[in-house]
């Protein structure tokens, strides 16, 4: 190594960022920098400040450093870094023209790929990188394809194993049985530790029920919040002592985090300790319950659960599927979710609560009526704000088939995360009709989010994978959805919704029936303005919204489970 690459490198330690760029601008002319020098001071100038232009100035540094060798070491690593920093400046990016340079990237990283040399392109983390402009992309099929070419080639990390089966909820092509059985392969990638470097379980039983909840989501707007707050807003302090367990950055932390804090007896951050770390401090606690809420999905801590944190573990309110984990002992469900013959492909004991498996807390606004838009309009309007990764092929072709046999109706889409809508546009296109569809950009601010119900007659749940916080938050605002039946607990999460909210009339019992319900719906505005006025008038009263008897049933629900 030279004198000069080795006091880049020692800068670079030191993180003086800004005088390695100023060496390599003013020691190097433009052909002495190869791939990895341009490598570095694109690193460099990305780490010295965070702001768009100089993602920008970096990115193209890094398209600059792949391009100049393509096939190297040093060239996959700068395209990983231009994928990379392109997809963190589309998810922080609030102008179109900063998205539109975002896209482009994606595309013409998808293309360089495509043309590297083939035993260059199984490369690891350049795999992950591709895996992560599809989910952009909102690409299911594609996303799915790269995760197992990453396990095909014994790339068995455990968040891709978790992605992967977490994607395959989006599709019709896994069974049960195939959760279960890439969840046991999980298990088996999973590290496990020896019974010696861990605090043994204790089995003396507590004044008070420990409970201990675990999350990296406990902020504003997140789904999770809503639904715990629904436990933790008013508990029996004198019965049950409750830990929160957050595994979550510190720029993800806010008011909501604070006043979740608040609510709890104790709160602990794990975000900074190695598993061994938090499942000794976690097992000294002496829990009696640890129930996590994120399963295969978010920032999780899964492996502490393989582990075993305590005596008593629980999958609630995050996954709605099989870990496939020995150790996660309970799910929480309802009996609307999973059959009897179905238990099997469960690695968890099912537990039914009373009435359903999930209570929403509702929001702060004040709930007013929103009279039907047709009437103004004089035409229907669908919606859905579901994750475009859930708008399967199948729920494109039937929601082409609905809008080209209600003359003039309209769909609105808006994703719940940040997401690219060409692929989609596509496929509406495809169907002949593009036109009716509008899409919406997610929101910045909640509010303006909700009032966009304001502006749909009728929502359509999105299929195999279901939509649970927003077929919620749409009810609140007293707009109907439209659900169909499915064949595991996640895909049933829309049908445990309309039962309990007294509208099985709801529930399609296949594709036809979906499309012939939206249609008479449609079809009969009076008929449907009804429905809006008993939802409106009947939904804070029925287990969706009844924090007070989920509450109570939650707990008699965990005594239960100790006896």
């Amino acid at each position: 190594m030279s004198k000069f690459s080795e006091n880049l490198k020692k800068l670079y330690f030191q993180k003086e960022y800004s005088k390695i760029i100023s060496l390599i601008n003013n020691e190097l002319n433009d052909e002495d920098k190869n791939s990895g020098i341009l490598n570095l001071l694109a690193t460099c100038i990305h780490c010295q400040d965070d702001k768009i232009n100089n993602k920008l100035d970096a990115i193209n540094i890094f398209e600059a450093s792949f391009l100049k060798e393509k096939n190297t070491k040093n060239a996959i690593e700068a395209l990983s870094n231009f994928i990379n920093l392109s997809i963190k400046l589309f998810n922080q990016s609030k102008t179109q023209d900063v998205d539109s340079i975002a896209k482009k990237n994606f595309l013409r990283a998808i293309s360089y790929y495509d043309n590297l040399e083939e035993t260059i392109k199984i490369n690891e983390n350049l795999l992950i990188s591709i895996v992560e402009i599809y989910k952009k992309l909102a690409d299911v099929d594609k996303t799915i394809h790269f995760l197992n070419k990453l396990l095909d080639h014994e790339f068995n990390d455990p968040m891709t194993i978790q992605s992967l089966i977490y994607q395959n909820n989006f599709r019709y092509n896994w069974l049960s049985k195939d959760y279960l059985k890439k969840g046991k392969f999980l298990q088996n990638n999973l590290e496990r530790f020896d019974k010696d470097k861990l605090v043994p379980l204790k089995s003396e039983k507590n004044q008070k029920l420990k409970i201990g909840f675990f999350s990296a989501d406990i902020f504003s707007n997140h789904s999770v919040s809503y639904f715990l707050k629904s436990i933790l807003s008013n508990y029996d302090k004198d019965k049950f002592e409750i830990y929160l367990y957050l595994n979550q950055n510190n720029n993800k932390k806010d008011q909501t985090t604070e006043e979740f804090i608040k609510m709890v007896d104790r709160y602990i951050d794990i975000s900074s300790l190695n598993d061994l770390d938090a499942l000794n401090q976690i097992r000294s606690h002496n829990l009696n319950y640890a129930i996590d809420l994120m399963g295969v999905t978010s920032t999780n801590r899964i492996n502490l659960f393989n582990n075993r944190i305590c005596n008593k573990q629980i999958l609630w309110c995050g996954y709605c599927n099989t870990t496939g984990l020995d150790n996660m002992d309970y799910i929480f469900a309802d009996k609307h979710l999973i059959k009897d013959e179905e238990k099997t492909f469960y690695s968890e004991k099912i537990v039914n609560l009373p009435q359903i498996w999930n209570c929403h807390s509702g929001y702060e606004a004040e709930r007013n009526f929103n009279e039907m838009p047709y009437l103004k309009n004089k035409y229907i309007t669908f919606g859905s704000f579901n994750n475009y990764l859930k708008i399967s092929d199948e729920v494109i072709s039937t929601w082409s088939t609905i809008l080209k046999r209600i003359s003039n109706s309209r769909l609105i889409l808006k994703p719940s995360s940040k997401r690219e809508h060409s692929l989609l546009s596509s496929k509406f296109e495809k169907n002949g009709v593009l036109k009716s569809v509008i899409f919406h950009e997610r929101k910045q601010v909640f509010q303006e989010h909700l009032n966009l119900y304001k502006n749909i007659d009728l929502s359509l749940d999105t299929f195999p994978y279901p939509g649970v916080t927003t077929s919620f938050e749409s009810i609140w605002m007293g707009v109907p959805v439209i659900t169909l039946m499915g064949f595991n607990f996640n895909s049933r999460c829309g049908v445990s919704i309309n039962k309990n909210l007294g509208l099985d009339n709801l529930i399609a019992t296949n594709i036809e029936d979906y499309i012939n319900i939206c249609s008479d719906l449609a079809l009969n505005p009076d008929k449907l303005n009804q429905i809006r006025n008993n939802i409106f008038n009947n939904a804070l009263r029925s287990p969706l919204f009844d924090q007070t008897q989920f509450r109570e049933d939650f707990f008699k629900t965990l005594e239960f489970i100790d006896n």
